[in-house]
């Protein structure tokens, strides 16, 4: 095993000149934060840079001082010339530019792509996380770790500093640890992780990938390097983990076996890089929930698979912070527990947290994004006091609990706007009993009303804390 300052570098790199951009025209699609710094990093490389979005943005001026040129808005052909299309994480396939693309031979790359090739000889390896949900706990927990071991890193990707930016940045980083979101997989061809995590899957962004399959296939894009590391207590992670190319490493919440990571009298053990070693009591995990002891526990696989000591998996994680609005607190009053977990934007992300609680009453609602929710409902309806709803597809949510939940009180909030938090917040206070938690977890997306899932939560923390206010009530 690698000593705690010496990082390992055997993991695939690219070497340098692989993908040269010196002459090339690179139509960049979406000139947003992303966008910005494929751009400027193109520019830098030498390339003819065309830009479009659907509509011309702030920052398209200060990319055309830099030798940019935006070729219009909303653009559904390639225009002349172009022999590479960049497209922004959130371009679905069906956009008709790379659909365009795609029948005239070129090449569409995105985000994660360009950073990989844009590597130098000597680049950092990346230790790569994807899944339905988790990454961001679970990036930031492994970037808590590495930095214990005593390297720089940092968590980067679908989180924290541009992937694109992170790999140019100087001094070069020592390892980094990177979130990859399906969207960001799909667009990837020659990435190769030096170990991947898979941490589970379940229907999510089937509008934009079309079909489950083509959700699954860009996710397992994740294991393309030497090691494949995924989630045992997953049946459909646990199957595909089976055929995965490179070295297997499983993670369970039971007892491991050979090879494996998993939780022995309460503590996180690893079997696969070592005979037996243990780090940390799964009780000092934060935030609680089974769900984020198999957060620490691929964190901890992707650490150990670089090298990094028992004690600095077990520092890091005494040393993380979770982000806001993942199982987060607000406060408690008159006995209940208020809880914003409105990072759970999908049904897969709301049963982990409702698996937490018990008795909940539940506030749910927002954009499904064409997810089922009838199990979600069925395997929960035991610890639901209640249910108040929101949000432009409540409807699905109330059907699914009139059929399976009937004798669970459910209160429906029709207003549209974000004012409407406060008569959510009222109603789930008015059904809650002492010993009770008021979750917010939608298992939805939160854009129909509000501006983000954090905005959502912030909102929902503010009416927790207005209406217990002395006099509010």
């Amino acid at each position: 095993m690698a000593d705690a300052h010496s990082p390992m570098t055997d993991g695939p790199v690219a070497p340098a000149g692989t993908a040269p951009f010196a002459g090339r025209t690179v139509l960049v699609a979406g000139v947003g934060l992303a966008g910005d710094s494929a751009a400027r990093a193109l520019l830098a490389e030498g390339a003819r840079v065309l830009l479009t979005d659907r509509v011309r943005a702030a920052r398209v001026e200060a990319l055309e001082e830099q030798g940019a040129r935006f070729v219009g808005a909303g653009l559904d052909e390639l225009p002349a010339g172009v022999d590479l299309l960049w497209v922004t994480p959130g371009m679905a396939p069906s956009n008709p530019l790379p659909v365009a693309a795609r029948a005239a031979g070129v090449e569409v790359i995105g985000e994660a792509e360009l950073a990989w090739r844009l590597r130098g000889p000597s680049a950092a390896p990346w230790l790569a996380i994807t899944g339905t949900n988790g990454k961001t706990t679970t990036v930031r927990m492994l970037a808590a770790m590495l930095d214990a071991a005593g390297w720089r890193t940092a968590a980067v990707g679908n989180v924290g500093v541009s992937l694109i930016d992170a790999v140019r940045a100087g001094p070069r980083y020592d390892v980094l640890a990177v979130e990859l979101s399906s969207f960001q997989l799909y667009w990837s061809s020659s990435l190769r992780p030096a170990a991947g995590a898979l941490l589970n899957l379940a229907p999510d962004h089937l509008d934009w990938h079309g079909a489950m399959d083509d959700y699954i296939a860009a996710k397992t894009k994740i294991w393309a390097g030497p090691v494949a590391i995924g989630n045992l207590d997953d049946p459909r992670v646990a199957r595909l983990l089976s055929r995965a190319p490179g070295r297997r490493v499983g993670f369970t919440l039971g007892a491991p076996g050979a090879g494996e990571f998993g939780i022995v009298s309460d503590s996180l053990t690893d079997r696969a890089f070592a005979e037996w070693a243990e780090m940390i009591k799964a009780t000092e995990i934060r935030p609680p929930g089974a769900h984020n002891a198999a957060n620490a526990l691929a964190a901890a696989a992707l650490a150990r698979s670089f090298g990094a000591p028992a004690a600095a998996v077990a520092g890091g994680l005494r040393a993380f912070v979770p982000d806001p609005h993942r199982n987060q607190l607000v406060g408690v009053w008159d006995g209940v527990r208020y809880v914003d977990d409105s990072k759970a934007t999908n049904p897969h992300a709301a049963a982990a947290s409702l698996a937490a609680y018990r008795p909940v009453v539940w506030i749910a609602g927002g954009q499904l994004k064409g997810a089922p929710v009838e199990e979600l409902v069925v395997t929960h309806r035991s610890r639901l006091a209640g249910v108040v709803l929101l949000g432009v597809d409540r409807a699905v949510l109330a059907a699914a609990l009139a059929r399976h939940a009937p004798d669970v009180p459910v209160v429906d909030v029709p207003r549209r706007d974000d004012g409407a938090m406060s008569e959510v917040v009222a109603a789930a206070i008015a059904l809650a009993r002492p010993g009770d938690t008021v979750l917010l977890a939608p298992a939805a997306a939160s854009y129909d009303m509000f501006t983000n899932y954090a905005g959502r939560g912030d909102l929902f923390a503010a009416a927790v804390a207005a209406a217990h206010e002395p006099g509010a009530r």
